[in-house]
């Protein structure tokens, strides 16, 4: 097959799409994520969990249909701007990138707080952006190859997790879960905060450029990972909570490791803590990948700067924007600290997903492959979740949409 100088490389295969997926969705949030989850619903969090999947899988199945029908780098953004306009477009890049940008700072720092000596916590943050980049710079199947690897460790040592929980555990811990702590409300912005955890899938539909036979493919692979990684969460939800509880989840900030610690030898404990700073990095290493294809995607139309159009002639990986993304991650993680973000990464996930059920359902009738009333329950379960998010999260979301708006607006004016 002829590369084009512009164009990226099909090299991947369904299970490598899948992992990709996987990698994506079982990182850092499997292990922190119940926290905020339990402050909201006490063990009603397994309530929100169900919802945040039936959500996704709204979500996932407008995904497959759009990249069936569009093929190319770019996820939301490019169906955005194909099916409904450019202002709509641009909104769903535009949050993508400031988002998951703050979230590639968030796994960094979370997996230096695993591995980091005291002292060593932003340094060894950088270093791992760096590390991970270059092995996407080095090619897709490079970043594929290293994602099952890391993926299938973050597994072993979740199921070691359970097994230690559940032998450990009581049915007791799970109780009060049909009376939330704070009634639908909560059980709704718990499912708000563990959506954050099953977007990945997003990322097999920016590679869309790089998978072979994409049209059978992507749907597939989007599909399959959502429904391992719902089966994952819900497993690894029940055994925390049968040894913390509702208020033991809420109290904690690590609460896998915290109920393996009440039930289990150290060695355990360790396993967990490593299992945590790979899923760390398993998560970074997908989110850079599908940063630096979206950024090219928004590059190719001048939504960013032209600049960062441009794919590497051996490796065929966009490696301006990776690299660009990457630079911009590493002063983030030794200025700021965002491991606290799930709530304004949310948001913008949740926005993003909006934009794709409205872009499936506008789909004519020759491209459709789920029916319309997912995608009605896909966009209004997106807007539901974003308006009972921490107002905190929605104040910062709306002010970062409100800036790319005006930067949008000015470059439209420039150039006009």
């Amino acid at each position: 097959m002829t590369v084009t100088p512009a164009s990226l490389d099909r090299r991947l295969g369904l299970g490598d799409a899948v992992f990709i997926g996987l990698g994506s969705m079982i990182g850092a949030g499997v292990f922190a994520a119940y926290g905020p989850a339990a402050r909201a619903a006490g063990t009603g969090l397994l309530v929100g969990l169900a919802v945040a999947a039936v959500v996704a899988y709204c979500n996932a199945t407008a995904s497959a249909q759009l990249a069936a029908a569009y093929p190319r780098a770019g996820g939301t953004y490019l169906y955005g701007r194909e099916v409904l306009s450019h202002w709509w477009g641009y909104l769903a890049g535009w949050g993508f990138m400031v988002g998951k940008t703050a979230s590639c700072a968030a796994m960094a720092l979370t997996f230096a707080a695993y591995v980091a000596p005291d002292g060593w916590l932003r340094p060894v943050a950088a270093a791992v952006v760096v590390v991970l980049t270059l092995v996407n710079c080095a090619g897709i199947t490079r970043t594929a190859l290293l994602t099952r690897v890391l993926v299938s460790l973050v597994l072993g040592a979740l199921v070691v997790a359970a097994v230690a929980c559940f032998r450990g555990g009581s049915s007791s811990g799970l109780e009060g879960w049909a009376s939330p702590t704070h009634g639908l409300y909560g059980v709704l912005q718990s499912a708000g905060l563990l959506f954050f955890a099953f977007a990945g899938y997003a990322r097999i539909a920016t590679l869309g450029e790089e998978v072979r036979d994409p049209a059978r493919v992507i749907p597939r692979a989007i599909v399959l990972a959502l429904a391992g990684a719902v089966v994952v969460y819900a497993v690894v939800a029940v055994a925390v909570l049968s040894v913390l509880g509702g208020a033991g989840t809420a109290a904690s900030s690590a609460p896998v490791a915290d109920a393996v610690r009440a039930t289990s030898a150290d060695w355990v404990v360790a396993v967990v803590r490593v299992g945590a700073a790979l899923a760390s990095a398993g998560a970074l290493l997908a989110l850079v990948a599908g940063l630096g294809r979206t950024g090219l995607a928004m590059a190719r139309e001048s939504d960013l700067p032209r600049w960062l159009d441009a794919v590497h002639p051996r490796y065929h990986v966009p490696h301006r924007a990776e690299l660009t993304v990457a630079a911009i991650v590493v002063v983030l993680v030794l200025t700021t600290d965002l491991r606290g973000a799930i709530g304004f990464s949310s948001f913008g996930v949740l926005l993003y997903y909006f934009v794709a059920n409205a872009s499936a359902y506008r789909q004519p009738t020759t491209a459709r492959r789920f029916p319309r009333w997912l995608q009605l329950l896909g966009g209004t379960g997106c807007l539901v979740l974003v308006a009972t998010l921490p107002w905190q999260s929605i104040i910062a979301g709306v002010l970062v949409f409100a800036v790319g708006i005006v930067i949008r607006l000015i470059r439209l004016r420039a150039v006009s």
